[in-house]
């Protein structure tokens, strides 16, 4: 008959004590308030849509959850404090898809690995961006503006917020994918290249939708195609850019992150605690005129999430390296 030590039963007990505080916070989640850090700048959309989720998460599980601002980098400032933050539930991210995929492509030495340093929760909205042009440029579509450019090759510039930003990446795809030749102008403000669209001096810009609602409505901006390859509801005669280009699915959107590591228990239960958040009425009314759309379905839920992320990954990845861009 086999017998239990007395030495084997103490280590055995030791063992069993230091995992009981595992668990029980795992089941007892949350037991004080919760960060949730934005590594972009307060006040901007990303972070009003954080501050909506979170005080929805607050509500919904009876702690606290804060955000915490970090900007700086590319996003990088925060994405490293939440890679580097103990993984016992208390600290999340709100990653952008800058954050995730591209920057692993873009920036040398990047301090922190989204595939490895992350476990995704739930992918929360997608962001978009919309290609217009001044009302005097004669081109409805992105089509007749491809035609346009054909014919008199460089004549039109085209505003953006930098050439390894989404806006920018987005233009670089359209001029490799079409054959045209439309000369990237980065700006550092978004209100002065948005104002100098108006005025006619780069008669073409990629702006986010939140941003360019107002022009459309009186006038000044006209849009001519989406981001990505579905239409928008805002915008529902708006032809996507994948309708005219193939394989043209560049665009923003948002996946909230726990450190590796986090127990699968907290995974599940703030997975499920997000999905619920983003699909109440008010937040689905406030999410366009933010610029966004919250998301729906298996992209919701952890293993979803993972597998968008990856592929997300690979095909960024794959864009940057068609367009010749490499880290700096």
């Amino acid at each position: 008959m086999f017998k239990i030590s007395r030495r084997m039963f103490i280590a055995g007990a030791a063992g069993a004590a230091l995992a009981a505080p595992t668990l029980a916070t795992a089941a007892d989640w949350p037991q004080r308030p919760v960060t949730v850090i934005v590594p972009q700048a307060a006040g901007n959309s990303p972070d009003v849509l954080c501050r909506i989720i979170t005080d929805k998460l607050s509500r919904a599980l009876g702690q606290q959850f804060i955000v915490e601002n970090r900007p700086g980098a590319a996003n990088v400032v925060g994405m490293q404090a939440a890679a580097r933050a103990t993984n016992d539930g208390y600290t999340f991210v709100f990653a952008t898809s800058a954050a995730l995929v591209t920057n692993p492509y873009t920036i040398k030495n990047l301090s922190y690995d989204p595939l490895k340093d992350f476990v995704p929760i739930a992918m929360v909205a997608r962001s978009h961006h919309i290609l217009l042009v001044n009302p005097d440029v004669k081109a409805n579509s992105l089509a007749e503006l491809i035609a346009l450019e054909k014919a008199d090759p460089g004549s039109l510039s085209i505003a953006v917020d930098g050439p390894r930003n989404i806006s920018g990446l987005i233009a670089q795809a359209i001029n490799k994918q079409a054959g045209t030749k439309m000369a990237l102008v980065p700006y550092n403000t978004i209100s002065n290249a948005v104002q100098d669209s108006i005025s006619g001096r780069t008669p073409v810009t990629i702006q986010s939708a939140s941003v360019v609602e107002a022009f459309i409505k009186d006038g000044s901006l006209r849009p001519i195609a989406v981001a990505g390859k579905e239409r928008i509801a805002t915008l529902p005669n708006v032809p996507a850019i994948a309708e005219t280009l193939k394989n043209m699915e560049l665009q923003g959107w948002f996946m909230i992150m726990a450190p590796a590591g986090t127990p699968d228990a907290i995974v599940e239960t703030m997975s499920k605690a997000v999905a619920k958040a983003i699909a109440e009425p008010d937040v689905l009314e406030r999410a366009p005129t933010l610029g966004f759309e919250m998301e729906k379905g298996e992209n919701v839920a952890p293993a979803g999430a993972k597998k968008f992320l990856a592929a997300q990954h690979a095909y960024t990845g794959q864009v940057l390296k068609d367009l010749g861009i490499e880290p700096n």
